[in-house]
C-alpha cells in the first residue's frame, strides 16, 4: 500500500526546495513533492536543490512484523557512518502512518540489475566491486558493527560506477556473538544457522558468497527450497567451474570456511589478509587508497567497468516502475508507549 503525497506532523527544523524521491522498491514508495520536513543529525549542513531518495516504512507493518528493533538500529547505525561506499543518512521523520528515512539518491541502479543484464563478471569486474565491499566491512568492523545482509540487491551503482552499500535493517553494533537468526537463504553462514553465535565472520562469508555469484552467475548454494539450501552450506561443499582463476578460487575457499577461526577476515591478522590476498594483491592488484578516495585517474584501467547510462541526477530511468497506491495503511497498535518517538 502506498500514498502520493506526505504530510508530515513534526514540526519544521530544514527544508530543502526540491525533493526528488526517486529509489522504488516494494513496500517502499518515493514520490516529488516541493518541500518535505525532516530531523537533521548535528552533522548535516542544509543542502537546496539536492535529490534523494525517500524509505516510507509503514508502521503499522514494522510493529506487525517485530521490526521495530531493526529500524531503530537502523537509523542509529546509519546516522553514525560516513563511508564513501555507504549510502549517506541526510535525516528521518514520521507522521501517524509512517517513518521517512532521507538517503542520498543513487541513480545508477541496482547493482543486481547490471548482474543479471551482465550474466557473469570477469575477474578483474569482480576485484573491483569486492574491494570496495571489503572497504565496507573494515570501516564497520573497526566500529563493531557487523552487516548481515550482503547480496546483490542491497548494492546500488553511483553515477560513476562505484558501489554504493543500503539497507542496514539487519546491521547490528554487537562486541563479541549475537544469536538472532536472519539474512537470505543462499548466503547465511553455517554459524547463524546452527545458532552458535555470529559475530564479524558471517560478513566474510557473504562476501564469499557474492564473489562466487559475481563470477559464475548464481551463488554456490542453490535450491528450490531454502532447507535444501540450508543442508548444502551445512556440508560446505563448494564446486568451482573450470574458468574460475586460481587467486578467486582460494579467497572463495578462504572465506567460506566453516570453521570461523580458519576464516579469512575472522584469523589473524584480520582484514589485513584479506587485502594482502593474491585476489586483491600483485601486479594486477588493488590500489586500495585510490579506490577509497574514488580517483580515476590514479585507477586507470583498473576503474569501474561499469558507467551506468545517467542524463541528470533526477533520472531514474535505471530503475524498474513499481505500480503506486492510494490505498492508506491501518494506524499502528502499540500496546504501551509510542515506540518511535526517538526515532
Amino acid at each position: 500500500m502506498f500514498i502520493s503525497q506526505i504530510s508530515p506532523v513534526l514540526p519544521t527544523t530544514c527544508r530543502f526546495s526540491l525533493f526528488f524521491f526517486a529509489w522504488r522498491c516494494p513496500n517502499i514508495h518515493f514520490t516529488p513533492i516541493q518541500t518535505c520536513p525532516y530531523r537533521r543529525h548535528n552533522k548535516l549542513k542544509k543542502a537546496t536543490g539536492t535529490s534523494v531518495a525517500v524509505k516510507m516504512l509503514k508502521k503499522a507493518e514494522v510493529v506487525r512484523l517485530q521490526q521495530i528493533e531493526h529500524m531503530i538500529s537502523e537509523r542509529a547505525i546509519l546516522a553514525a557512518l560516513d563511508h564513501p561506499f555507504i549510502v549517506t543518512l541526510r535525516g528521518t521523520f514520521q507522521d501517524e502512518l509512517y517513518l521517512y528515512m532521507v538517503l542520498e539518491y543513487i541513480c545508477g541502479g541496482e547493482f543486481f540489475t547490471h548482474l543479471r543484464k551482465a550474466g557473469r563478471f570477469e575477474n578483474m569486474t569482480t576485484q573491483f566491486y569486492a574491494a570496495q565491499i571489503v572497504l565496507v566491512f573494515e570501516h564497520l568492523h573497526s566500529q563493531d558493527i557487523i552487516y548481515r545482509d550482503l547480496k546483490p540487491e542491497n548494492l546500488l551503482l553511483d553515477e560513476r560506477g562505484y558501489l554504493k552499500i543500503t539497507d542496514f535493517g539487519f546491521a547490528k553494533k554487537v562486541q563479541f556473538k549475537t544469536y538472532t537468526l536472519c539474512g537470505t537463504p543462499e548466503y547465511i553462514a553455517p554459524e547463524v544457522l546452527l545458532n552458535q553465535g555470529h559475530g564479524k565472520g558471517v560478513d566474510w562469508w557473504t562476501l564469499g558468497i557474492l564473489c562466487y555469484e559475481m563470477l559464475k552467475g548464481e551463488p554456490p548454494f542453490v535450491d528450490d527450497e531454502p532447507m535444501g539450501i540450508y543442508q548444502q552450506i551445512l556440508t560446505g561443499k563448494v564446486t568451482f567451474p573450470r574458468f574460475f582463476e586460481r587467486p578467486a578460487k582460494k579467497f572463495i575457499k578462504g572465506v567460506l570456511q566453516t570453521d570461523t577461526t580458519k576464516r579469512l577476515g575472522v584469523k589473524f591478522p584480520g582484514v589485513k589478509l584479506i587485502k594482502e590476498h593474491k585476489m586483491f594483491s600483485g601486479p594486477s592488484g588493488v590500489n586500495w587508497e585510490a579506490l577509497m578516495s574514488k580517483d580515476d585517474a590514479a585507477l586507470g584501467e583498473r576503474g569501474p567497468p561499469i558507467i551506468p547510462e545517467v542524463k541528470n541526477q533526477q533520472d531514474t530511468s535505471n530503475f524498474d516502475p513499481y505500480p503506486e497506491s492510494t490505498e492508506l495503511p491501518p494506524a499502528p497498535n502499540y500496546s504501551g508507549s509510542d515506540p518511535f518517538v526517538n526515532f
